[in-house]
């Protein structure tokens, strides 16, 4: 059910890590080290990936590779949206998968990739199928971002918000379905490629979708997908129910789990972003999650995930 274990989410975007507490990503890397050592323990065939980088930097990961960081790593992801966000353009995927090669020789992920429609619904079939033609066969693992829209009454994790102008507005028409839940003219397109390309979809606590998402990935022959467990929402009540929930509703999918986004309480500074105030109890969360979901068992084999191309 679990193909690999991703730790933490786009740790060089300040919408996720804040830089201000963490300024040379010391305190991240003594987090990844301690995650991955304790992921390892749980399950040693397991995976473990770095949270998908945005912007795509060699620079950050020669940084966390100097902290020690990439020798609990076993896959380098990243995250590209040239046609909303990034200063560069769609047909320099290849190139930018090339800069990140040339610094790890570890595999390297597309995590999240992803179009919005926010100009017009055309522009994303276009560049779904450019994405395809550029990254299949280019990477061991691509996580197209993603099934859904965002829905209006919910809040992108960003840290600007609305101040960012068109480019907040942006993430909540990256989906191949609306809101409501009817099919994009990208959605029949993306089919051709599903079994090579998986989503990447995030489900809030108690996420109503759930279910309706399970059903239109089988439909479409969904074979990979990204999601995640929050830290932060260990704490909920009946946090436990709400995952075994998500877990089973996804057993029949190669899920990459990622483990990300800091309790209030339990940060340095009040908020997600923040790296925790004892290292240890991301890793222990991490721990915990694989021993629920992922344990390690005699017959099991290497992944073949981690095959470089």
């Amino acid at each position: 059910m679990i193909e690999a274990a991703m730790i933490w989410n786009e740790p060089n975007n300040k919408s996720h890590w804040d830089p201000e507490i963490d300024p040379d990503w010391k305190l991240f890397s003594e987090m990844v080290i301690a995650a991955g050592r304790a992921i390892k323990a749980e399950n040693p065939t397991l995976p473990r990936v770095l949270g998908g980088i945005s912007p795509i930097d060699p620079g950050f990961i020669k940084k966390l590779e100097a902290h020690g960081a990439l020798a609990e790593l076993d896959v380098v992801a990243v995250h590209g949206f040239p046609l909303d966000w990034n200063l560069w353009q769609i047909h320099d995927w290849p190139a930018k998968i090339d800069e990140i090669r040339a610094v790890t020789d570890k595999p390297i992920w597309v995590s999240e990739v992803g179009i919005s429609t926010f100009g017009a619904e055309e522009v994303q079939v276009w560049g779904l199928n450019r994405t395809a033609e550029l990254l299949i066969g280019k990477v061991p693992r691509i996580h197209w971002y993603s099934l859904y829209d965002l829905p209006r009454a919910w809040e992108a994790t960003t840290r600007h918000r609305e101040a960012e102008g068109s480019s907040y507005y942006r993430h909540f028409y990256m989906g191949l379905l609306r809101e409501d839940g009817t099919p994009k003219p990208s959605l029949e397109e993306y089919a051709k490629y599903a079994s090579q390309m998986g989503l990447c979809q995030w489900f809030h606590y108690e996420d109503h979708r759930l279910d309706d998402a399970v059903a239109w990935m089988k439909r479409l022959g969904v074979k990979y997908l990204r999601t995640g467990l929050s830290w932060a929402d260990s704490f909920r009540p009946n946090a436990l129910d709400w995952f075994d929930r998500q877990m089973e509703a996804l057993a029949d999918f190669d899920v990459t789990v990622t483990f990300c986004f800091t309790p209030e309480h339990r940060g340095i500074a009040p908020h997600h972003t923040s790296a925790p105030q004892v290292k240890e109890e991301f890793a222990e969360f991490c721990a915990s999650m694989i021993r629920r979901y992922a344990p390690h068992t005699a017959t099991a084999q290497p992944s073949k995930v981690l095959e470089v191309l």
